[in-house]
Order: C-alpha cells, then sequence, then structure tokens
C-alpha cells in the first residue's frame, strides 16, 4: 500500500487549504485513515481520523476549523482545513490502519501559516 498526500503549501493566516492522500490498492474503503501533523522540533500529533464507519475525531485545536473526509470510490481521504493559524504550520502525513492493526504512512506535505 502507498499514500500519496498533496495539497500543501504556504497560506497567510485566515487561509485555507486542501490536503488529498490517495491510497494504493483495494483496501482503503475498509480501514480507518488519519492525519497527522508535525511541527520543527515536535512529535507527531494527531490532527483528525475518520473510521470506516465515518465516525470522525479532532484535536482540540482545529475543531470547528477542519474537516476530514474519505471518498471510498476514489480510495482517497481529504484535510479541509480553513481559518489557518501559524502554529498549523508543519509536515502533514497520512495514516492508513487496516486490519488486524497495520499501519502505513504517507510522505507527508509541508503547510506553512506565515504573513
Amino acid at each position: 500500500v502507498q499514500l500519496q498526500a498533496s495539497g500543501g503549501g504556504s497560506v497567510q493566516p485566515g487561509g485555507s487549504l486542501r490536503l488529498s492522500c490517495a491510497a494504493s490498492g483495494n483496501i482503503f474503503s475498509g480501514s480507518d485513515v488519519a492525519w497527522y501533523r508535525q511541527a520543527p522540533g515536535n512529535e507527531r500529533d494527531l490532527v483528525a481520523a475518520i473510521s470506516t464507519g465515518v465516525l470522525t475525531n479532532y484535536a482540540d485545536s482545529v475543531k470547528g476549523r477542519f474537516t476530514i473526509s474519505r471518498d471510498n470510490a476514489k480510495n482517497t481521504m481529504y484535510l479541509q482545513m480553513n481559518n489557518l493559524k501559524p502554529e498549523d504550520t508543519g509536515v502533514y502525513y497520512c495514516k492508513l490502519t487496516r486490519p488486524p492493526g497495520i499501519v502505513y504512512w504517507g510522505k507527508g506535505t509541508q503547510v506553512t501559516v506565515s504573513s
């Protein structure tokens, strides 16, 4: 399984970006997926997750601003990020977990929020 993330870039505070992560193979629909963020010098932290049953979970810092979604027909997950803040800066990684707990990571896409 390969995960290809895209959509990162540089935006001003208050701007928006939409990240995408496309998965190869045919395991996407049966897998939980998530986005993580790693800022310089920090650990990789959970931003948002969505299960196979479309249950979502968000970090407190992004609730109300970010929306995670998935399109099983396209084997793709998304992260819509609105009202971006400088503290949202970091490398965003997509993660796929398939039964029985096997984890795959994408290579990451850089998001920079700066005026």
